[in-house]
């Protein structure tokens, strides 16, 4: 049974940082992790992932700011959040599959844990 679970969300000024978590279990190295948010009243969108083997792939919007980053022994996910923006408060949610054809698109995977939420006040 595959159980992911956010962590690290809460509030900060325009410009600082944040570094959320996702503890996984049941989610195997061979599967793909990303990171979403979705903002109030918009729709879901990806904005960071990374495959078993290292690569990562992000949205425009956060390229330069945010890194993704998988801890291997227990597949536990990060995102390294910098500089943050107004524009970037939303949940934010961890989500994980096996089977894959657009990283970033949220409608590709099985698996996700129920968000965290980031606040970025100006």
């Amino acid at each position: 049974q595959v159980q992911l679970m956010e962590s690290g969300g809460g509030s900060v000024q325009a410009g600082g940082s944040l570094r959320l978590s996702c503890a996984t279990s049941g989610v195997y190295s061979r599967y793909l992790m990303g990171w979403f948010r979705q903002a109030l009243g918009k729709e879901r969108e990806g904005i960071a992932a990374i495959r078993g083997d290292g690569r990562t792939k992000y949205a425009d919007s956060v390229t330069g700011r945010f890194t993704v980053s998988v801890d291997a022994p227990d597949n536990t996910l990060y995102l390294e959040m910098n500089n943050l923006k107004p524009e970037d408060t939303a949940v934010y949610y961890c989500a994980a599959d096996p089977k894959v054809y657009n990283p970033l698109d949220w409608t590709d995977f099985r698996y996700w844990g129920r968000g965290t939420q980031v606040t970025v006040s100006s």
